[in-house]
């Protein structure tokens, strides 16, 4: 045990992550108890799993990283229910175990790793497809090295958390609420990128604004309820109905903004090519927004006529990202004024 100490004391300071500290901890418990495969399990209560993260393999039995088994059916939980740390006869023991019949696993030693709380966070295991004698040293060693792994891996699983979470928060900023569309923020950002890709490889842009027509009396006479449902609709009809190199962006209210990336400016008449590329888009998208929509059972379903689209053709390097986004709003606007004179 004083070899065993001295390692130890070798080992862990110069540990960073959880890895550093777990792979010559399974080498020690290697050498300690003589079997085949030594691992560190994390275990999902709320989901029911128990996955490999790190093992040393070093005869005929393969304990995979990265295996993921259901929890109920390890031996892992079995051991903790039943209090017993080894055995050298799994198939006697814990029988009904199918993980370890395929792993074809005979004997097996085993210590959860907890939290402070007491959760259960994971289990440093040792097995063999071997029967293995009882090592003097093994169970109070893995009791050692449970201690040891429980607070890096709290850490590292706290760490991994928080970094979720954080990662959800960023995409909640950058994410329209009522739609799940990129928000203004987002969109602003998309183009900034777009724009500069286009300047790189002599590519013009396309800027579409889309406002809805007749919004406003919509969540009047029938409610904010049936507005939500027509917003979400129309959101639905425009990402099914573009490219998927296509950006699609709610940036607040009623309106909606697309950017699509044009062809070569090496072109004999650009100004042509360009124009009829906005007219199609412009079209496109208009016709995307036509059509029945169900505004909930209160309301039932309406049909309706479409938004103004408006769409600006921009060469690279020509204007900045909210120039392009006011040009097209222009256009949207010439638009909706034209429909309002064939409506009188």
């Amino acid at each position: 045990m004083d070899q065993i100490l001295s390692l130890l004391s070798e080992t862990v300071p110069k540990a960073r992550t959880l890895e550093e500290l777990t792979r010559p901890l399974l080498m020690l418990l290697s050498k300690v108890t003589g079997m085949e495969s030594t691992y560190l399990t994390t275990i999902n209560i709320e989901e029911g799993i128990q996955r490999v993260e790190y093992a040393r393999n070093v005869g005929n039995m393969i304990i995979p990283e990265g295996l993921v088994v259901p929890w109920a059916d390890t031996l892992c939980k079995r051991a903790l229910e039943e209090n017993r740390l080894y055995s050298d006869n799994v198939a006697e023991c814990w029988g009904d175990s199918e993980a370890a019949a395929v792993l074809g696993i005979k004997t097996y030693v085993s210590a959860p790793i907890r939290a402070q709380d007491g959760k259960v966070l994971g289990t440093v295991c040792a097995a063999s497809s071997d029967q293995v004698a009882r090592s003097p040293d093994a169970e109070p060693l893995l009791m050692l090295l449970s201690g040891l792994l429980s607070y890096s891996l709290e850490r590292e699983l706290l760490v991994e958390r928080l970094h979720s979470v954080n990662a959800e928060l960023a995409k909640l900023a950058l994410t329209d609420s009522l739609t799940g569309l990129s928000n203004r923020r987002a969109i602003l950002g998309d183009m900034a990128r777009l724009f500069s890709l286009a300047q790189r490889e002599g590519k013009y842009i396309l800027v579409a604004v889309i406002d809805l027509d007749g919004f406003k009396q919509i969540n009047d006479t029938l409610g904010h309820l049936a507005g939500d449902q027509l917003l979400c609709g129309v959101a639905t009809q425009l990402k099914h109905g573009l490219r998927s190199s296509d950006i699609l962006g709610r940036t607040g209210g009623d309106e909606f903004v697309v950017i699509a990336l044009g062809s070569s400016c090496e072109q004999t008449d650009l100004a042509v090519e360009m124009q009829h590329a906005a007219d199609r888009l412009q079209k496109r998208l208009t016709e995307l927004t036509i059509g029945s929509y169900q505004l909930g059972h209160d309301v039932g379903e309406i049909i309706y006529a479409g938004a103004s689209v408006g769409v600006a053709a921009v060469p690279p390097g020509h204007m900045c990202v909210e120039e392009a986004i006011k040009q097209a709003d222009r256009e949207m606007y010439k638009v909706k004024q034209l429909r309002r004179l064939q409506e009188s």
